[in-house]
């Protein structure tokens, strides 16, 4: 039985944003691991790769035919490129259409799903209905330029979060990712390569409560389940089969931690308490258009409260604030903003502050269980 496949070296070393930092240690990366995966006598049956952000490419016309690799990075990456190609390796590209929708105000949001009934982009002879089709699409008319046209690719990440955004949210997340596993149960590829579908991998499983949130609150949510492993949304695998979730769960005592009843929101000790929970515990989902976006000033108090006393494992003393706090048994969720429950790890008897690195790991070895279900969506 095969448990290996892939290695990934790195993930998106060439992102803009971080400035040429591994211009030059990325390709003798991947040419150590190839060779100790030759040394170890593993060179035929696990593959090295690296996940590029789909900004390695570009294309100055705005239609895919114009696409090449971008001119900072061409010719490093047709280096890579050349020694994937010589290694029988695929090229790994992590694609977001959600990430075109929030970059660009304009951006018609039916071309970021598969369904668009938007004017498509017209390329020659090839109509593309969606955005997705289309960065695939740029990327095999760079290769194609260069002299790779049938190098295999992986689509190692698509996905679309459920929180964090005004269109981060369950229902759009549960069409767009429907829609594309109806088209790998149909084997649908792009324009380009219509009878070669890429392996694709959905990201992700839970959500990262812990996640750098530079690019948006949306980071911390692209989870298909929640971080107890129940299931965010419907999805129809085929065959009958649908996401299961996880079993034998066990959660900490049925209570929350909000703002006191006669605790006052002009309490100028109100605002460092907030702050002070928000820097130790995930608070993104009280963000504009967001799950808990609509709280008035007391809900987004004991959001902030609860989330804190959650995180800390409900232990003793972490529902403390200034005498604005106090706990309840009554369920204070409204409408889409969900008041969590910890799982229970059983830590909950410690009493110290985590660091901001350490706190908000909500995923553990339960999960474990949902994994398995969600193996079924992998349709290698």
């Amino acid at each position: 039985m095969e448990f290996f496949r892939y290695i990934a070296v790195g993930n998106e070393p060439f992102l803009k944003t971080y400035n040429g930092t591994y211009l030059n240690s990325t390709l003798p990366a991947l040419q150590n691991i190839q060779a100790a995966l030759i040394k170890a006598g593993l060179g035929r049956q696990v593959k090295v790769t690296i996940p590029l952000n789909a900004d390695i490419y570009q294309t100055e016309s705005g239609i895919p035919s114009g696409g090449n690799f971008r001119s900072d990075i061409h010719d490093l990456m047709i280096s890579i490129i050349k020694f994937l190609s010589n290694n029988d390796a695929p090229l790994t590209i992590n694609i977001y259409p959600f990430l075109s929708l929030y970059d660009d105000p304009h951006f018609p949001i039916d071309y970021a799903f598969f369904s668009s009934t938007s004017s498509p982009v017209v390329d020659g002879p090839i109509s593309y209905t969606n955005v997705f089709d289309a960065n695939f699409d740029t990327l095999i008319w760079a290769l194609e330029k260069n002299g790779f046209a049938s190098l295999p690719i992986i689509v190692g990440e698509v996905g679309w979060p459920t929180d964090g955004d005004i269109n981060a949210n369950n229902d759009n997340a549960r069409k767009f990712n429907q829609g594309l596993i109806d088209r790998i149960i149909q084997g649908q590829g792009t324009p380009k390569r219509p009878r070669t579908l890429p392996e694709i991998y959905v990201f992700a499983l839970v959500d990262e409560d812990a996640k750098s949130i530079q690019p948006g609150n949306f980071e911390r949510h692209w989870g298909i389940f929640h971080y107890d492993g129940t299931i965010k949304y419907h999805l129809d695998l085929g065959n009958n089969r649908t996401l299961m979730p996880a079993k034998g769960v066990r959660y900490l005592a049925r209570q929350w931690c909000i703002m006191a009843p006669e605790a006052s929101v002009l309490d100028p000790n109100l605002p460092i308490s907030i702050n002070d929970a928000c820097t130790y515990a995930d608070c993104t989902s009280l963000g504009y258009g967001s799950s808990c976006g609509g709280l008035d000033a007391r809900g987004n108090a004991s959001y902030a409260f609860n989330i804190y006393y959650q995180t800390l494992n409900q232990q003793k003393g972490a529902c403390q604030f200034s005498n604005l706090s106090a706990i309840t048994t009554v369920d204070p969720s409204q409408d889409s903003c969900r008041f969590d429950i910890m799982i229970d790890l059983g830590k909950h008897e410690q009493s110290t502050r985590p660091t901001t690195s350490s706190v908000g790991c909500k995923q553990n070895k339960v999960l474990t269980l949902a994994l398995v279900s969600l193996l079924n969506i992998c349709f290698l």
